[in-house]
C-alpha cells in the first residue's frame, strides 16, 4: 500500500514536447517496477493495439470523430471536460476560442480512443492493460502538460516575468537527478516523524528483529478491558494511521476508551531477504503474547490493513488450527483476499510478468518501495503524475505540504521471499482454496476463522476494489459486518470524523451478492472510524481504570513512540 489518494526530471525547461519524454518514462517507470516485473512498453501497447485492431467500432468511431472535429472547427461542438477535471478549470478553456477548440479537439480524440477500447470484448486482464495504456497515452498528450497549452501556466509565466519557469526547471532537474524522473508529490520538509506525524504518546514495550510493539498512553480515565492490536502492511510505514493530531486513527481509538497497541515493522535489507509469511506471522504471535501479558487480558481484538489484513488472515487460520482463541474479533481494512475479482492490478496476472518480478526481487533480496510507488502512480497518471508535473514545473510551485503525501514518500522495502509468496497468492488465488497455502506449518483455511469480523471497502478504490474486499465476508466464518466508504484506497483509511463530505454505506446482514447488499444498504454521513469504534466497543469488554503506566514488569516501557523502526532507512 503505497499510494496516497489525491484529487488533486541539465535539461531544457519543461515546455513544448518535453512532456513526451515523461510519457515515455511512464513505461520506463513501469519497466523498473520490480513488483510487476518487466512491464515494458510493448506490454502496454500490445493489448491496446490488439483492442483497436479487433474492434468493430474503429470505422464508426473514426467517422464520428471526424464529424466532431468539424464541429470544433466551426465553433459548434458541445464537447466538455468531465466535471471535476482539474486540467480544464481555467476560464480560458471556455472563453478563449483558440483554447476552447484545442481542449475540445483533445477531449474528442481521447474520448474516441477510450470508447474503442471499451467496446472490445476482451478478457478482463487484457482489457485492464489496454485501459492502462489508453490512460497513460491520453494523459501524456494533454495540452495542459505544456506551457503553451496551459493558459494558467502561461499567465503565471507572464506575471512572474518568467520566474515560475526558472523555478520549475530547477525542480525538473532535481527530480531527474534524485527522484527517478518523477515529479515530487510532497514537500516533506514540513513534517517530522515523532513531532507532527506519529506523535501520539506511547512507548515501545516489545522489540525483536522483525517488529516493535508500541503501547499507546490512554487518553480517558477508563479503558475497555480487551485491548486492540493493529497490524499494518509489511510495506510502508505504519504511521498513515497515526498522522497529524486530529487525523490519527490511533488518537481517535484512544479517545473512545480503547486500549491500543500497534506493530511497527522493521525496514528489511537484502540481509533479511529470506523473511516470509512465517517470519511475519510468528512476529504477530509474539506481539499477541506481549499485549495479552501487559494488559492481563485472556484475549484481544485485532485490525489488519491492506497487506496486513492478508497476513492477519493467515495468522487467524493458524491459530484456529491450534485451537488458540486469543483473538476475540478481527477487522480487515481494504484487504483483498480473493484475487479472482477484476481489479486494475490484475493486469499483471501473467506468468511472464510475475516470473520476472520473482527473479528481480530474488536477485536483489528486496523489493524497493519507491519502485512500487512509481508503478502505482502510473495507474492514475492524471492525479498522481501530471497533476504534480503541472504544479511543480509549469506553475513553478512547491509540492503540496500534506501529511499523507509526506507518508507516501517515506517508503520501505519488502523482503524477496515474502514478495514471492504474495505473488503466488496473487497469481494462483491461494487464499481461496483451503490448504493451498501453508503458514506456520498449518494449511490456511479462511473458513476456520470463526471470530466476529469487521470488513471495510472503498467505493473508488482502484487497488483493492470494494467488491473484492466484500468477498472476505464470504470467505471467513463467524458473524461479519461490512461497511463501504465513499473514498479511495488510502483516503478511506485516513478518514477522521468531522468531514461533512465523508459518507459510508452500512447494510443489513451480508449476503453472497455485493450488489444486492449495496442496494439494501443505507447511506450515512460520517466515517467508518465512528462505526468501527461502536462495533469494537461492544466486543472490548467492561470499563476499568486506565493503567497508570505503559508496559509491564516483563515488557517494560522503553523508547518513546514512534520507536526506532519507523525511522530505519
Amino acid at each position: 500500500m503505497t499510494l496516497a489518494d489525491s484529487d488533486e526530471t541539465g535539461t531544457a525547461p519543461p515546455v513544448g514536447d518535453d512532456q513526451d519524454s515523461v510519457g515515455a518514462r511512464a513505461a520506463a517507470a513501469l519497466d523498473g517496477g520490480e513488483d510487476v516485473g518487466e512491464f515494458r512498453p510493448r506490454a502496454l501497447l500490445g493489448p491496446l493495439a490488439s483492442a483497436i485492431a479487433r474492434s468493430g467500432r474503429v470505422t464508426r468511431e473514426s467517422a464520428g470523430l471526424g464529424v466532431e472535429l468539424a464541429k470544433v472547427a466551426i465553433g459548434r461542438s458541445t464537447v466538455e471536460p468531465a466535471r471535476g477535471d482539474w486540467r480544464f478549470k481555467d476560464p480560458a478553456w471556455r472563453e478563449n476560442p483558440a483554447y476552447r477548440r484545442l481542449g475540445q479537439t483533445y477531449l474528442a480524440a481521447s474520448g474516441t480512443l477510450e470508447r474503442i477500447v471499451d467496446s472490445e470484448e476482451l478478457d478482463w486482464k487484457t482489457a485492464e492493460r489496454a485501459k492502462l495504456a489508453t490512460s497513460i497515452l491520453t494523459s501524456a498528450l494533454s495540452p495542459t502538460n505544456t506551457v503553451a497549452g496551459n493558459p494558467a501556466a502561461l499567465k503565471r509565466a507572464f506575471e512572474t516575468g518568467g520566474a515560475s519557469l526558472v523555478r520549475g526547471t530547477r525542480s525538473f532537474v532535481r527530480d531527474l537527478r534524485h527522484n527517478h524522473g518523477m515529479p515530487q508529490q510532497a514537500d516533506t520538509g514540513r513534517f517530522t516523524v515523532g513531532e507532527n506525524l506519529a506523535a501520539t504518546p506511547g512507548a515501545v514495550v516489545y522489540r525483536d528483529d522483525v517488529c516493535e510493539v508500541i503501547h499507546y498512553r490512554p487518553s480517558t480515565p477508563e479503558v475497555r478491558a480487551r485491548p486492540i492490536l493493529l497490524i499494518p502492511p509489511q510495506i510502508g510505514r505504519y504511521y498513515f494511521m497515526d498522522l497529524a493530531p486530529g487525523r490519527s486513527f490511533v488518537e481517535y481509538a484512544l479517545s473512545r476508551g480503547l486500549q491500543f497497541f500497534l506493530l511497527s515493522w522493521r525496514n528489511p535489507t537484502a540481509e533479511q531477504g529470506d523473511w516470509n509469511l512465517d517470519t511475519y506471522a510468528a512476529a504477530c504471535l509474539r506481539a499477541i503474547d506481549a499485549v495479552t501479558e501487559i494488559t492481563g487480558s485472556d484475549d484481544l481484538n485485532t485490525i489488519g490493513l491492506c497487506a496486513g489484513g492478508i497476513l492477519l488472515s493467515t495468522v487467524l487460520s493458524a491459530m484456529a488450527s491450534e485451537s488458540d482463541e486469543r483473538v476475540n474479533a478481527a477487522s480487515f481494512g481494504v484487504t483483498l483476499l480473493d484475487f479472482s475479482v477484476p481489479t486494475t492490478v490484475g493486469m499483471f496476472l501473467s506468468p511472464r510478468l510475475l516470473g520476472a518480478a520473482r527473479r528481480r526481487s530474488s536477485s536483489r533480496g528486496v523489493l524497493e518501495g519507491d519502485a512500487l510507488g512509481r508503478v502505482f502512480s502510473w495507474l492514475r497518471p492524471n492525479e498522481l503524475v501530471w497533476n504534480y508535473w503541472v504544479n511543480n514545473y509549469l506553475m513553478g510551485n512547491d509540492p503540496p505540504a500534506f501529511d499523507i503525501l509526506a507518508w507516501n514518500s517515506h517508503t520501505t522495502r519488502l523482503p524477496g521471499a515474502l514478495h514471492a509468496q504474495l505473488l503466488d497468492i496473487f497469481e494462483h488465488n491461494l487464499l481461496c482454496t483451503p490448504g493451498a497455502l501453508t503458514v506456520l506449518d498449518h494449511p490456511v483455511d479462511l473458513g476456520s476463522i470463526q471470530c466476529d469480523t469487521y470488513v471495510t471497502g472503498a467505493l473508488t478504490d482502484h487497488l483493492t476494489p470494494w467488491k473484492g474486499c466484500y468477498r472476505t465476508t464470504q470467505l471467513v466464518g463467524g458473524d461479519s459486518t461490512f461497511v463501504l466508504s465513499s473514498s479511495g484506497h488510502i483516503a478511506s483509511l485516513v478518514n477522521p470524523p468531522g468531514n461533512p463530505k465523508s459518507k459510508m454505506f452500512v447494510g443489513p446482514n451480508v449476503e453472497a451478492d455485493p450488489d444486492a447488499w449495496l442496494a439494501a444498504a443505507g447511506e450515512r454521513t460520517g466515517t467508518w472510524w465512528e462505526h468501527w469504534a461502536d462495533w469494537m466497543i461492544e466486543r472490548s469488554g467492561a470499563l476499568k481504570p486506565a493503567p497508570a503506566k505503559l508496559g509491564s514488569r516483563k515488557h517494560t516501557a522503553g523508547e518513546p513512540a514512534p520507536g526506532s523502526y519507523v525511522h530505519s532507512a
